[in-house]
């Protein structure tokens, strides 16, 4: 295992961001591995992305008619944002919150949505909780728009506790049933557009007179109980400190069981989810503590390419490195968000619009044999070309360096530059093999470095064939 700063950090950018080019992980490694986690912890600092730009170019993104849309403009911010763990953070919710556009059928709404979600994502935990009752989307996702005095739709109480705060066996059928009775009257209003041919831009209604205000009773307390109250409760229970700590490893450690198997299955690592469940509790439910326990913990530093990469990952952290449609870089306006977002989709992971509540199933179950050809596929494409002014930053860094000169300097040289991949011997000592096999390696001539690019691309595009490349 690489124990340097640089390869550290790399390993910290992939979790907490989209991954780096190796110039900025280099940069991060100057202030250091501590000092990177603060700033990614609290980037005031760092102005906000600006997607004014994009959108004159696709004003098609402002009144998305479809998903694809508004996850076109989320990926630009996510390969331009100076506060990749924002991003990353609202990616998590997304995952664990699913809302969907199969049902909602408005990409508007779904842009509001993931709005709220950025807002929030490393804020307070109850505050989320209240803002996602309150989103129009989930409100329609989930049918609480239909959950009304005397006639109660459980759906969202249900899910409220079952998939977004506290797992099965956690509570009883009895506290789904007051669950959906506290929420009465939470709907949204429904305006006419502003033109005929655009969406909606409903906003969230709290109907007095639709509201059940009689007494409840949920998990063990009682009272005239509305909404706001059985959050109350519910972010406070241990079992919602254990969920959050589980969903957090999953998606920033290592990868877990699916979530239905959770109340069977332990944790992979029960002694870290308890610590990041008491970090939970110890911090009023505020995720930037919880998120610093992670992060500087022993168990998070360790686990270096446990996570199989999800479509969107893959992608964000190829493109990042290879600088396409990078602002910084010179690379945009350019036409082929949208296909790249509909890329993401065709890997499995249709941004805006996840399979079900349950949100994706991740790990290994991201990986299928078309699946594998698509990320493998795309991947090489990006940087077997040299014109990618990310992959000119590696090959001239390659070059210009005697030591990589010799079959195993050109192959760590391209691990290094290509965010400190560490792979099996077995395959390094092939690729070795397959670097030495093709002849000597010099770049002092025009010719002689045409060819040393040629080779230093196609040793790139096996490395992002590894399946250490396909994780993080």
């Amino acid at each position: 295992m690489s124990t340097n700063e640089t390869g550290l950090i790399a390993h910290l950018m992939r979790r907490a961001g989209f991954g780096a080019r190796y110039d900025e992980l280099e940069a991060l490694a100057e202030q250091g591995y501590d000092a990177t986690v603060n700033w990614l912890l609290n980037p005031e600092g760092e102005p906000e992305t600006d997607d004014d730009i994009t959108l004159r170019f696709t004003p098609m993104h402002v009144e998305p008619q479809g998903f694809v849309g508004p996850a076109s403009r989320w990926l630009y911010r996510i390969l331009n944002t100076r506060r990749p763990l924002e991003e990353k953070m609202t990616l998590f919710w997304h995952c664990v919150l699913a809302t969907g556009f199969s049902k909602l059928n408005s990409g508007t709404a779904m842009w509001r949505h993931y709005e709220m979600l950025h807002a929030h994502a490393m804020g307070n935990f109850r505050e989320l909780l209240l803002q996602i009752s309150k989103d129009p989307a989930m409100i329609y996702w989930l049918d609480n728009c239909d959950n009304h005095d005397g006639t109660p739709n459980e759906n969202y109480g249900r899910e409220l506790m079952e998939l977004f705060s506290m797992g099965i066996g956690n509570y009883t059928e009895d506290d789904v049933k007051v669950a959906a009775r506290a929420f009465t009257g939470w709907t949204y209003s429904d305006p006419l557009p502003r033109v005929p041919y655009l969406f909606y831009h409903p906003s969230f209604e709290y109907r007095d007179w639709d509201h059940d205000d009689s007494e409840k009773t949920f998990l063990g307390e009682t009272g005239n109980f509305n909404g706001e109250d059985i959050i109350d409760i519910i972010v406070k229970q241990p079992a919602t400190g254990q969920f959050i700590g589980r969903h957090l490893y999953n998606f920033f450690v290592a990868d877990e069981p699916q979530v239905p198997a959770w109340p069977y299955t332990p944790p992979n690592d029960p002694d870290a989810v308890n610590m990041l469940a008491q970090a939970y509790i110890d911090s009023g439910y505020e995720m930037r503590p919880v998120l610093e326990t992670l992060f500087k913990s022993d168990f998070f530093k360790e686990a270096r390419f446990k996570k199989v990469k999800s479509p969107l990952e893959l992608v964000s952290n190829t493109v990042r490195m290879t600088g396409d449609f990078n602002v910084e870089m010179g690379t945009f306006p350019k036409h082929g968000l949208t296909g790249l977002a509909a890329t993401v989709g065709f890997m499995g992971q249709q941004v805006f619009n996840p399979p079900s509540v349950e949100g994706w199933h991740t790990g290994k179950e991201w990986i299928d044999s078309g699946a594998l050809v698509q990320r493998v596929n795309f991947a090489a494409e990006q940087v077997g070309d040299a014109d990618m002014p990310g992959v000119r930053m590696i090959l001239d860094r390659l070059a210009d360096d005697e030591e990589n000169m010799s079959p195993r300097g050109l192959v760590d040289g391209c691990l290094r530059l290509m965010g400190d991949i560490e792979l099996d011997a077995d395959t390094h000592a092939a690729l070795v093999q397959h670097v030495a096999g093709n002849g000597a390696l010099r770049a002092d001539t025009a010719a002689e470095r045409g060819r040393f690019e040629e080779r230093a691309t196609e040793m790139m595009q096996l490395i992002v064939a590894t399946p250490e490349y396909q994780s993080e």
